[in-house]
């Protein structure tokens, strides 16, 4: 039996096997959510530079890439092995801390590879076996990788959003969860739609309410979902995004007038839209009366 015909007619082995998977993955977005966004940094630094004919003063800075140099424990400089950088179970085995120095590993490391593990699973479990599924993974994995960044720097990165919008278009011409026409429509709208109230908010308040980057990335989940989701996953994500701060307000005391980033809550909604966006449509519907 090939392995193909084994994974489509053992759905649990299927899931086991795409939790691992993404305990891996999990590992390799750490790298992306630690080190992108100080490319990103470098890039900008670098560009201020030319345009403002200074000379270039951080050559002596290693080259930093998604790929290399190898990840070391920021606090003492060891070098992390292939035993010490096992997901989860590394982490469990040292107490979470650096093998070396026993400095505190950060908690963001296992908690972004337990979510991808998790995520990963309930996509296998509703996708099973196919394209679909794959799409879906790619998809999941994109999102997490952007709200971590967007949590740590309040950055939504062009890097991410854009190939996610672009490969959600590519998606819809087979199609996998919407049709063309819909995913068109959907980008357009998305980003339309935050913009318009970006610029009204603006006016009417003289301050910025949000940034480009969450118009890009509802222009992405209306491209995978289509826009006939579009309303779901804004009322979705504000609502998530209004019981997040209240409870950050009332165990944390957080600041009212502290900036907090939407992209997370728009990407849990996206997601959760994606999978179960139909089902969710339909009741809502129902409970209109239509």
């Amino acid at each position: 039996m090939a392995i193909t015909e084994l994974l489509a007619s053992s759905p649990a082995l299927f899931i086991v096997l795409v939790v691992l998977l993404g305990l891996i993955v999990g590992s390799f977005l750490n790298v992306v959510i630690y080190r992108l966004p100080l490319m990103i940094e470098r890039e900008w630094r670098s560009q201020c530079v030319e345009l403002l004919g200074q000379p270039i003063t951080d050559t002596e800075q290693p080259a930093l890439t998604l790929w290399g140099p190898r990840s070391q424990c920021p606090q003492c400089g060891h070098l992390i092995t292939a035993i010490e950088n096992i997901p989860l179970l590394s982490y469990l085995w040292q107490r979470g801390r650096c093998a070396h120095c026993r400095a505190a590993i950060g908690i963001q490391y296992p908690l972004v590879e337990a979510l991808s593990a998790c995520l990963a699973g309930l996509v296998a479990w509703k996708f099973g076996f196919g394209w679909p599924a794959a799409a879906a993974l790619l998809f999941t994995w994109v999102l997490l990788a952007a709200s971590a960044i967007d949590f740590r720097c309040q950055l939504l990165p062009d890097d991410l959003v854009l190939p996610l919008l672009w490969f959600g278009l590519a998606v819809a011409l087979f199609p996998l969860f919407t049709d063309l026409r819909s995913a068109v429509i959907g980008a357009m709208a998305g980003y339309l739609s935050l913009w318009s109230v970006y610029q009204a908010f603006r006016l009417l308040t003289g301050k910025e309410g949000m940034g480009y980057g969450d118009f890009k990335l509802l222009a992405a989940l209306g491209a995978w979902s289509g826009w006939q989701h579009l309303v779901t996953i804004v009322i979705l994500s504000s609502l998530v995004g209004a019981v997040f701060g209240i409870v950050l307000i009332l165990l944390r005391g957080r600041d009212r007038q502290a900036p907090m980033p939407f992209g997370p809550f728009l990407a849990a909604a996206g997601w959760i839209t994606l999978l179960w966006g139909d089902k969710i449509n339909s009741v809502y519907l129902q409970w209109l009366g239509f």
